[in-house]
């Protein structure tokens, strides 16, 4: 999954001139909380609801422009980067978005809620599924041979997560479009897989 397929491409911005107050004004009129900061197709910086917070005095607010508090060098984040290392990027800055550029073009903006929503999709977390948590056989299995046995059975996959008990017990979590799994679950355990749980 790549950031331009989630980025919001609609982006509000502000020109360096503009006042505070103008550019607290287009945050609460958009609902927004990140202003990129932009003149003649050239992103200059980005102003946040959370650095402009300090600037929130009556003297402040009607002396100083956007170029006089906003972020000269925000972090960013390539089109083609991928939504896990974006979100890695978030994560590492305690940053809540991500200007997306393009040879230093502004063309999109990357938030939590767009990597939250890219992750709910990832993991089918909203539509009618079940889990099978499942420890793989100790005579040799492999997820793919899970996973084949899976589909013979009919059953569809939506995603796979695995989590190590010791470096070498691990279990997996595979989600799958919600059915009947009785039968599936008896073929993993015809060869030899743990099925630890299973969560409708």
């Amino acid at each position: 999954m790549k950031v331009k397929n989630w980025m919001a491409k609609d982006i509000i911005t502000i020109s360096p001139q503009a006042s505070i107050s103008a550019a607290v004004k287009l945050m609460h009129q958009h609902s927004i909380r990140h202003l990129p900061v932009v003149e003649d197709d050239s992103m200059q910086g980005l102003v946040t609801e959370s650095n402009l917070r300090q600037y929130f005095f009556p003297s402040m607010v009607h002396e100083l422009s956007t170029s006089d508090v906003m972020i000269v060098n925000p972090i960013t984040v390539d089109p083609n980067a991928s939504i896990d290392s974006a979100a890695q990027l978030i994560y590492k800055y305690k940053i809540g978005g991500l200007p997306v550029l393009e040879k230093r073009r502004l063309i999109g903006i990357l938030t939590i809620t767009d990597i939250l929503a890219a992750f709910i999709e990832l993991f089918g977390l909203l539509k009618e599924s079940c889990r099978l948590d499942i420890i793989l056989s100790e005579k040799g299995g492999t997820l793919d041979d899970v996973l084949r046995l899976i589909r013979e059975m009919g059953g569809k996959v939506i995603s796979v997560g695995v989590e190590a008990q010791t470096s070498k017990k691990k279990i997996y979590y595979i989600r799958l479009e919600k059915g009947d799994l009785s039968a599936i679950v008896q073929a993993l355990e015809d060869e030899d897989h743990k099925v630890v749980s299973i969560l409708d």
